[in-house]
């Protein structure tokens, strides 16, 4: 009988951290919740896990903040001890910040923000690794955000942290290519008490369940695809992708070439994409030797 696949989800007591335990539960994985437990409350990270085996899978809970002193260690070290080893880590926990433009933010607020959706997360993969490693499909699926992507008005340090979790996972997929291991991203929309926050119109469409589908098959031994970014909500999903424009050059380039130029060097219809700084690099040095001399 194949042995059963365990999985972590960090800050899965409600919203998208639940729908994707649930999600990993049905697939047949033996899910450990993980969320903050909070003085004089229920913990909420239990009853996600009572209500899966209610329904009859296999769950478990942790009540450590991720953010917490020792907390990677401790939580690791539970999920071990409890299903003998670590397949499926699905990085959720996060906060958004207080919501303020740049230059109303205090250093306090930035690094509170950073210290859980992003330290708390390399934390975890230093603990997890090598676990996920020893698995015969170790899968990492970090949770990460569009404001990563694009910025956020009012959230600086919510998109920057999202920024650099995306391209530390980029970072640590290229690096584990030729292991077994696969590293992804998802950017998830959905209707939950964090986006609720920020004054959005939504809708039942957003459920969180509407952006499972995407966690639970990125993280299954089948997806061999890695290092890249998903978007998902609605039941709706793509990907997303840094992407260079074709440019161009000529020697001797003055600021005036390139003002004159500035359109056809920024198109983006012949724009690719690259696995790594280093990739990319090659291919726009490449370029730039190929600039025509007359």
């Amino acid at each position: 009988m194949e042995k059963q696949r365990a999985a972590l989800v960090t800050g899965a007591g409600k919203g998208l951290g639940a729908a994707f335990a649930r999600g990993l539960a049905a697939d047949g994985c033996a899910v450990m919740v993980n969320n903050r437990s909070h003085d004089g409350q229920p913990s909420s990270a239990k009853h996600v896990s009572d209500t899966l085996i209610a329904e009859g899978f296999t769950a478990s809970h942790d009540d450590h903040a991720v953010d917490g002193e020792g907390a990677a260690d401790a939580i690791i070290g539970h999920a071990i001890e409890t299903s003998g080893g670590l397949d499926v880590l699905v990085l959720n926990a996060g906060i958004t910040g207080p919501a303020a433009k740049v230059g109303a933010l205090t250093d306090a607020d930035i690094r509170a923000v950073m210290e859980i959706n992003f330290h708390a997360n390399t934390a975890l993969i230093d603990a997890a690794l090598p676990y996920l490693m020893a698995s015969a499909a170790g899968r990492i699926l970090f949770i990460a955000s569009s404001a990563g992507l694009y910025g956020v008005r009012g959230r600086a340090s919510y998109a920057a942290s999202k920024g650099a979790l995306i391209a530390y996972a980029r970072t640590l997929a290229d690096e584990l290519a030729r292991s077994s291991v696969r590293v992804n991203i998802l950017a998830p929309y959905a209707a939950t008490n964090m986006t609720a926050g920020q004054g959005e119109t939504l809708n039942q469409s957003l459920h969180p369940d509407n952006a499972a589908a995407a966690a639970v098959w990125l993280t299954r031994p089948v997806c061999q695809r890695t290092g890249e970014i998903w978007l998902a909500g609605a039941d709706y999903f793509g990907r997303a992708a840094a992407m260079e424009s074709l440019g161009g050059g000529t020697p001797g380039a003055t600021a005036d070439w390139f003002g004159e130029n500035v359109k056809q060097l920024s198109a983006m219809e012949n724009g690719r994409e690259h696995s790594g700084a280093e990739a990319a690099f090659a291919d726009f040095f490449q370029r730039a030797q190929n600039i025509p001399t007359e």
